[in-house]
């Protein structure tokens, strides 16, 4: 049980660090140090948790917006016919809240810039607008709609990045191509091709999505790719409980049975999520060597406060205190310092994470990192937990120093100072 006279005189080697000459001024500095070595490690520690979910949270939400939690398509690669009713199949699996038809294929845009015309090779997404309410919610330009204009042209939807390099805007005119050709299994002579106007331009941040996909009416996409009316190139699945997308997944795929088959997103962008994934499992291993590392000046921190105050030591031992009172003390002092520089290190993470999240100070390579600056995710848990395991630490560290100080003999500290 801890008493007032461990409390208090902690707190007086806590304060007293202040020295009149050289020796307390060293013995202040390397409290100080102490505590800023605590700080410095839960900081950095909270900090790379708060980062790793962020980029999770950010790669997850963006890849499922853009093809929800399960896709269906056919293992040979061919349309999946009858859509009708494989959708009524799917809606009836058990978890199951959304069934999007889609059909995509690779086309070509062509856009005229001034005397030149650009063209560019890219996968057209047919779908509906309300199947794409994340492309919604980052669409930066216009609108994201398929209807037709004033000259009979249907909307197409592009990337940011496509748009740059096709030199288009909202209201352009763009002619897609496609070379597929499904009359007799063979491809046409002369490619199919179909006017659009540039109804609204995205801007995920995924660099290779906003450079990659275009999206249309799901009838225009049928129309030019030669689909039938009953014909989709996969089904986009959403559920109620993300954890469950591979228990999903199998589901859906006993129910529809072969040539189609069923993949959570994890499996369809399996790279990216083995990426978040590795820094999940390293990140936070490496930055705990730091919080270990100010364990180690704990250790240091308080045998040199047992050394300075050893008479003190001896004379409270001498008065009657306890050995195990003074065994307490130190690891009060330890727990204090971890309380302190806790308390500090999640002061500045959250402060710098905040500051982060509303101002982006830290960007990021979209090419190399998906996004355009470092995401953050404070996290309650991650900081209660941090700081649990850091006060624990800190008074793990100083159980060496307190068993030292609890072995002074009084009489010789008293007699010789030491």
């Amino acid at each position: 049980m801890i008493g007032p006279f461990e409390r208090t005189l902690a707190l007086r080697y806590l304060r007293g660090a202040e020295g009149r000459d050289e020796r307390r001024a060293f013995l202040r500095f390397v409290v100080v140090a102490a505590i800023g070595g605590v700080a410095v490690g839960t900081g950095a520690l909270l900090l790379a948790l708060m980062i790793v979910r962020g980029f999770s949270r950010e790669i997850e939400s963006k890849i499922v917006g853009f093809g929800q939690h399960v896709q269906v398509e056919s293992f040979i690669g061919q349309p999946l016919d009858n859509a009708p009713e494989l959708e009524r199949e799917i809606l009836e699996v058990a978890g199951v809240t959304r069934v999007s038809p889609a059909v995509v294929d690779f086309g070509l845009l062509s856009a005229r810039s001034g005397d030149r015309s650009e063209v560019d090779g890219l996968l057209l997404w047919g779908t509906a607008p309300d199947d794409l309410p994340f492309v919604a919610r980052r669409t930066t330009e216009g609108v994201l709609a398929f209807e037709d204009d004033a000259d009979g042209r249907p909307g197409v939807v592009l990337g940011k990045r496509l748009a740059t390099r096709l030199g288009a805007s909202v209201g352009d005119r763009l002619t897609a191509y496609s070379t597929r050709g499904l009359a007799g299994g063979q491809i046409q002579s002369r490619p199919r091709f179909k006017q659009f106007h540039v109804a609204g331009i995205f801007d995920t941040g995924l660099g290779d999505f906003d450079d990659r996909f275009a999206f249309i009416a799901l009838e225009d996409a049928r129309s030019l790719f030669s689909y039938a009316p009953d014909q989709v190139s996969r089904f986009d699945v959403s559920i109620a409980d993300r954890s469950r997308s591979k228990e999903v997944a199998t589901a859906i795929t006993d129910e529809v049975g072969p040539p189609l088959f069923a993949r959570p997103i994890e499996d369809v962008y399996r790279g990216l999520f083995a990426w978040v994934e590795l820094q999940q499992s390293i990140v936070p291993l490496v930055i705990s060597i730091l919080v270990i590392v100010a364990a180690f000046n704990i250790i240091g921190a308080l045998l040199m406060v047992v050394l300075e105050k050893a008479r003190e030591i001896g004379t409270v031992l001498a008065m009657g205190a306890s050995r195990k009172a003074v065994r307490r003390l130190f690891l009060v002092f330890g727990f204090m310092v971890g309380i302190i520089g806790s308390a500090l290190g999640v002061g500045a993470a959250v402060g710098f994470g905040a500051l982060q999240s509303r101002f982006g100070v830290l960007k990021l390579p979209q090419d190399a990192y998906y996004l355009d600056r470092v995401p953050i995710e404070i996290s309650g848990t991650d900081v209660v937990i941090t700081v649990i395991a850091t006060v624990f630490l800190c008074v793990l560290a100083a159980y060496l120093p307190a068993r030292t100080a609890s072995g002074i003999e009084p009489i010789r500290t008293i007699r010789f100072g030491g």
